[in-house]
């Protein structure tokens, strides 16, 4: 397109749980596991706020291709070196069995002081998320793109949704992490900004007032990032197989790109109030895929289905310039499959039906989340 063009690069973030082999318990990740990560992957890996967690970051990608070549290596270093210590990482935003009263911190001066100042909350965060990063340098058009890219956030959230368990517990939830993670503070919808001022002299005051160092400790479901010139989505639960990552950051990174074309044309997207996108994003924390979300433009609701087809169409234009055809189409692929909830269910129920015990049905979730991180690599 034209000069001005952002560049829409992609970074994904995600976050792994560890579990011993043999018991399918969380297990602790030694330091060394973590150095001889951090040895092979140069900068992309880190310990996380629990001493069960281990965080890997994409390079700055330029298509979708590039980022399943970094993820696919990231992910097979991690379980390369786990398994050298007869542990294996699972991408699932709860661990289905594990208590978070028996987990520990990691012994680190930024996780000390976050648990100093969360106190109660911060023990509970045993869950996992995905963060994927769009390159939109100027930083008027972050916030703009911001406002507009929050209402298809429960439409991403949906198709992750990858956190029915709690604590040996079908929670009834889809994902059950937002659950956990909205008792922080700083989290949840973005509200409307109307320009980088704003935002700024916002996040300025928190900082003159010492209650936050700075705006990393802004939790939002989508944010423009504290580090790079991105805006940041972090609504998305952990997805256990590798291409429903790239599929969930291929329709992120279309879906910025179809909302920038438009509002470049003079035809934004509707700024629709959170307190309605709330009702949605409430819908697919819930129900996941199952059941509908509300089309605001029909004031109607809609079946997820319909939903998915019809963002398919709004990002054909900006799929094929972004090369993603087909990882955006895989969309439909999470439809027919289910989510990741979805499975973890029928494998708990088939697991049941061929008289398991409970525990032992979790322990065959367990099982199949450590295969599920594998299958695509």
């Amino acid at each position: 397109m034209g000069q001005d063009t952002p560049p829409f690069t992609i970074g994904i973030e995600e976050e792994y749980l560890l579990v011993d082999l043999e018991t399918y318990a969380l297990a602790q990740a030694p330091d060394s596991l973590i150095d001889a990560c951090k040895a092979d992957l140069a900068g992309k890996v880190s310990p996380e706020f629990l001493q069960c967690q281990i965080e890997i970051g994409t390079g700055i990608c330029d298509t979708i291709g590039e980022a399943r070549n970094d993820i696919a290596h990231l992910r097979r270093t991690v379980a390369g070196h786990a398994a050298d210590y007869g542990l294996a990482p699972i991408a699932a935003s709860c661990h289905p069995i594990a208590d978070w009263k028996d987990q520990h911190h990691t012994d680190k001066a930024r996780y000390n002081k976050l648990r100093r100042d969360l106190a109660g909350v911060a023990r509970r965060m045993l869950i996992c998320g995905m963060h994927v990063h769009v390159g939109i340098p100027d930083q008027e058009m972050r916030i703009n793109l911001v406002n507009q890219l929050k209402y298809f956030l429960p439409h991403l959230h949906a198709l992750s949704a990858s956190s029915p368990y709690w604590q040996g517990v079908d929670t009834g939830m889809s994902s059950y992490r937002l659950t956990v993670f909205d008792n922080l503070p700083r989290t949840g919808l973005p509200p409307y900004m109307k320009d980088w001022a704003q935002f700024s002299s916002t996040v300025e005051t928190l900082i003159d007032l010492g209650l936050i160092e700075d705006a990393s400790k802004i939790w939002w479901d989508l944010r423009p990032s504290s580090k790079f010139p991105t805006i940041e989505s972090r609504i998305c639960d952990v997805a256990p197989r590798m291409e429903v990552t790239l599929t969930l950051a291929a329709l992120t990174q279309c879906l910025t790109r179809m909302l920038w074309r438009k509002s470049m044309g003079g035809d934004g997207w509707q700024v629709v109030h959170n307190f309605m996108v709330g009702e949605n994003r409430w819908r697919a924390q819930r129900y996941g895929i199952s059941e509908g979300l509300i089309d605001f433009g029909r004031k109607k609701l809609i079946p997820f289905s319909q939903a998915v087809d019809e963002i398919l169409e709004l990002i054909a234009e900006d799929a094929l310039a972004l090369d993603c055809v087909q990882e955006v189409n895989a969309a439909r692929d999470i439809l027919a499959q289910g989510t990741s909830a979805d499975q973890q269910r029928k494998v708990y129920a088939a697991s049941i039906g061929a008289g398991a015990s409970e525990k032992e049905a979790l322990n065959a979730v367990v099982a199949s989340l450590v295969a599920d991180f594998g299958a695509d690599l």
